[in-house]
């Protein structure tokens, strides 16, 4: 069994709920984000069109993050998840740069890394991740990446042209995309 995240671009509404429900969790300072979302457009007038997506840690299969750490703070858990040891965390942010989506935040408050774990201790409460209790519009799901991918069907990806290649780290989310995310001109914006 792994575990991981599914997103259905179709229903986002870049309303960044999931986003605040992490940053609240995880009480986290101003400029430090484990989830966040990314809007794009694409197209021009007359057929143009804006999507969002929902980034936080892939939990990849191969993590970049864990090959590079020299305390072994960034971990894989026995659920297939990534998880960080705040106490063997030296903060040398080797897994910052390893990363390339960008999931380990540097926290200059107290000077180590950490990232988002899918609230390991919410999931050992029996709850979901913040982020998809979070979701008004169930655009997210945690859980079996085999099970999320039997549920929501074989048109998931887990790639699209503005995220790394797959075959880098073999990210655990799976994506329904919207037909304009797969489109190779888009231009990131800020909402």
């Amino acid at each position: 069994m792994a575990l991981g995240f599914y997103f259905d671009e179709n229903c986002c509404s870049g309303c960044k709920s999931c986003m605040i429900a992490c940053k609240d969790v995880k009480e986290l300072p101003v400029g430090v984000a484990f989830r966040r979302i990314l809007s794009f457009e694409t197209g021009k007038y007359p057929n143009a069109s804006a999507y969002h997506y929902s980034m936080a840690c892939n939990h990849c299969e191969n993590p970049a993050c864990t090959e590079v750490c020299p305390t072994g703070a960034m971990q894989v858990a026995d659920d297939g998840t990534i998880v960080h040891d705040d106490e063997a965390c030296i903060g040398c942010q080797s897994c910052v740069n390893a990363c390339p989506y960008e999931a380990p935040q540097y926290r200059e408050d107290i000077s180590i890394v950490q990232k988002c774990d899918a609230c390991a201790d919410r999931r050992a409460a029996g709850k979901n991740p913040s982020c998809v209790d979070a979701c008004p519009m169930r655009a997210l799901s945690f859980g079996d990446v085999d099970e999320l991918r039997e549920a929501y069907g074989e048109e998931c990806v887990k790639e699209l042209p503005f995220l790394p290649r797959e075959s880098e780290t073999n990210p655990r989310t799976l994506i329904v995309a919207k037909e304009s995310a797969k489109s190779t001109e888009y231009r990131q914006i800020t909402i």
